[in-house]
């Protein structure tokens, strides 16, 4: 755990920012799988957890900024707990770890807040993302679960935005802390990857190494040799000579900080020559990008810059056709790049997207696109020093979406349906690396995994 003082000290600025009112922020609780004791690994909301550090279900959080102080309410240890869990620290011993005085029971917080309302006090709190969290909002505020999200307050949102996307040197360390068991288990996959092989067996491989590091899976494991599907989850599929198989997955830290990372492998060890001229075109589109961040500059430039890239590459290999730059602006790359570049990284994989992901990605300065592919550009707005942001081009051949846009005639001008069709089976490429934006430029965290054609292809032939 952080230094109490951190914590102390992101109150602070927090309270200060909104003024007034009462800031109410809501720990997560535990979420049965299939009854109340059998539950689900609990994950603490990583707005709770960047303001008050604690990983125990069931608290909440309030800052009082005109009063100036902060306090943690929670549940009372009853016996059984003690029987079924062993000894419980107090609430007040737990909340002293992150300087935190005033505690009470959560009958207690729904009296105060009851009181504040009274006062004609703004009560500010976070869209709830889970159905508990609205109906808290319910019981404690007479909003209704369904409206709770309505009646956020985007100033406090805008300041948790502002807070926490520059990144501290105690944050990064902790990203690199998740990112050296990443690194360790793209290692093994080098090694294991081979024709015959179930999906299942190397996304096993990567838990369970996870697991022996006391690491937890920032997010599900995509691994599939149809990369094509962009959030691929399931793990059924046989490797065959001559697939490609994308793997994105990444560890969390013990304190709750995400690494990100994918790469593509040919399962039979080397890529075929078309393969490689896909791959060749990815990996420049993610070079280039990591030289163009800089403080300053619109992610949303970095898109476009890696866009044409790949709307480049294409054209030469004869896929696409016409102007690059007429081909990127009217949208035809994205039948083969249909997602943003990449997103911020922290607390949660997606950081803060549970804010709202045009709080995170855009600000007053850019719009969000209505064009398919840009509109799912995540991070847009002009990069800081201190942002960590994943970068993450790929190149994806996606039947339904070819067959769509080729009865329909869309973007002909641009695109060569008669070549593209001999690629129908040519899955999904991706490369992504976790990136800090630094005061000259920009710095790829962690150890450097393996990512050119040469680099991947030794290391699937060094020796177990």
């Amino acid at each position: 755990m952080f230094d109490p003082g951190i914590f102390k000290d992101r109150r602070k600025i927090l309270r200060e920012k909104v003024g007034s009112g009462l800031i109410l922020l809501l720990g997560n609780d535990e979420s049965p799988m299939n009854y109340t004791a059998n539950i689900y690994p609990f994950r603490q909301d990583g707005n709770f957890r960047y303001f008050f550090g604690l990983e125990k279900p069931g608290l909440i959080g309030l800052l009082d900024p005109e009063e100036g102080k902060d306090y943690l309410f929670g549940p009372e240890i009853t016996l059984e707990d003690v029987v079924w869990m062993g000894p419980q620290p107090s609430l007040g011993e737990i909340s002293r770890n992150v300087g935190v005085e005033d505690t009470g029971t959560l009958a207690q917080l729904s009296e105060k807040v009851k009181f504040a309302l009274s006062q004609g006090r703004k009560i500010h709190f976070t869209p709830p993302y889970r159905g508990e969290q609205a109906f808290k909002l319910e019981a404690l505020l007479g909003i209704q679960a369904r409206n709770a999200h309505k009646a956020v307050f985007p100033d406090l949102i805008k300041s948790i935005v502002e807070l926490r996307s520059v990144k501290s040197g105690f944050e990064i360390a902790e990203i690199e802390t998740a990112l050296e068991t990443t690194s360790e288990a793209f290692a093994v996959m080098a090694k294991s990857v081979k024709p015959g092989l179930f999906e299942y067996e190397l996304s096993g491989k990567i838990e369970g190494l996870f697991a022996s590091r006391n690491r937890t899976l920032a997010y599900p494991i995509i691994l599939s040799v149809h990369g094509e599907t962009l959030h691929n989850n399931y793990h059924g599929n046989k490797l065959q000579a001559g697939d490609l198989l994308i793997i994105d997955a990444g560890a969390e830290s013990p304190l709750g900080y995400a690494s990100d990372i994918t790469r593509t492998f040919p399962v039979s060890g080397r890529f075929s020559p078309a393969q490689k001229d896909i791959y060749h075109i990815v990996l420049k589109a993610q070079t280039e990008s990591l030289s163009a961040i800089r403080p300053g500059v619109p992610y949303k430039d970095v898109h476009a810059l890696a866009s044409k890239i790949i709307a480049s590459g294409l054209k030469a290999m004869g896929l696409m056709q016409g102007n690059v730059d007429d081909a990127v602006n009217a949208g035809a790359h994205a039948l083969f790049f249909p997602h943003g570049l990449g997103h911020m990284l922290g607390l949660d994989v997606h950081d803060m997207e549970g804010l709202g992901e045009d709080f995170v990605g855009y600000d007053s300065t850019v719009a969000r696109s209505s064009q398919f592919g840009l509109s799912h550009l995540r991070l847009a707005k002009a990069l800081q020093a201190g942002n960590v942001l994943t970068v993450e081009p790929g190149i994806y051949f996606i039947p339904a979406l070819i067959d769509q846009w080729k009865s329909g005639g869309k973007h002909s001008a641009f695109i060569n349906y008669d070549k593209v069709d001999k690629f129908r089976k040519a899955g999904g490429t991706r490369i992504e690396d976790d990136v800090l934006v630094t005061e000259t430029g920009s710095r790829v965290l962690g150890k450097p995994i393996p990512k050119t054609v040469e680099e991947v292809e030794a290391s699937m032939a060094s020796p177990v």
